[in-house]
């Protein structure tokens, strides 16, 4: 790849703060940007950040990851069973943002969009997932389950078999900070319960992050 590698953290409907993050990275046509999933729900502004998603394509190279909550409103909108426990999950938040009373009313575009996300990517030296992974399996044998739904706090795991360094998303830190463990970098840091959204270029570690009414908060210079 050439340019710039970035990763986004989960934006959960926090569409002020991405604007931010992208005026201050201004991507390009050789850059690429990764978010790592969770565009939708608890934040208020679900349809804006997708919106935004879909026109950074026409900026720069746009490799979406699916997070569990995208997944979620994909199979609402489909009707998969368990409406009640979306809505209490932050679905309820973006049923509200779009201004419609069930699912099957939210725009067949975003649903697109959230359907052709990635499960995963990688490049030389490192590999993205939303979740987590098996370090023992291959990228492209990973449980679904396990790229979108397992969470750091229950079991981090060691050193991918590829050698990579991963980077993810999911598990918030409420603190507001990376968790770095060397073989994993998760940069959840917890935009939708009042902290910071945090792109990370890599392999510089260069950061950008900010809060949810899009305070900047830093800028970590290349060293």
């Amino acid at each position: 790849m050439s340019g710039r590698i970035i990763a986004i953290g989960d934006i959960h409907g926090y569409w002020a703060p991405l604007k931010t993050i992208l005026e201050a990275i201004e991507p390009g046509p050789a850059d690429t940007i990764i978010p790592l999933g969770d565009y939708v729900d608890r934040g208020p502004q679900s349809p804006q950040v997708l919106d935004e998603l879909i026109r950074l394509r026409d900026r720069c190279r746009l490799l979406p990851l699916l997070g569990n909550h995208d997944e979620l409103m994909v199979e609402m909108y489909h009707g998969v069973p368990g409406l009640e426990d979306w809505l209490s999950f932050g679905g309820r938040e973006t049923l509200t943002a779009y201004g419609c009373t069930t699912p099957d009313g939210l725009p067949p575009a975003h649903v697109a969009f959230l359907e052709q996300c990635l499960p995963y990517c990688e490049t030389a030296g490192h590999f993205f997932v939303h979740a987590s992974y098996v370090a023992d399996l291959p990228l492209s044998r990973q449980p679904p389950a396990v790229l979108r739904w397992e969470s750091l706090h229950n079991y981090v795991p060691g050193p991918h078999c590829s050698g990579k360094i991963a980077i993810v998303g999911h598990t918030a830190d409420k603190d507001g900070e990376i968790f770095d463990v060397g073989h994993l970098v998760c940069i959840d840091t917890c935009c939708y319960g009042g902290k910071w959204l945090t792109a990370m270029e890599l392999p510089s570690g260069r950061l950008w992050q900010a809060g949810p009414e899009g305070n900047l908060r830093a800028e970590t210079p290349l060293t």
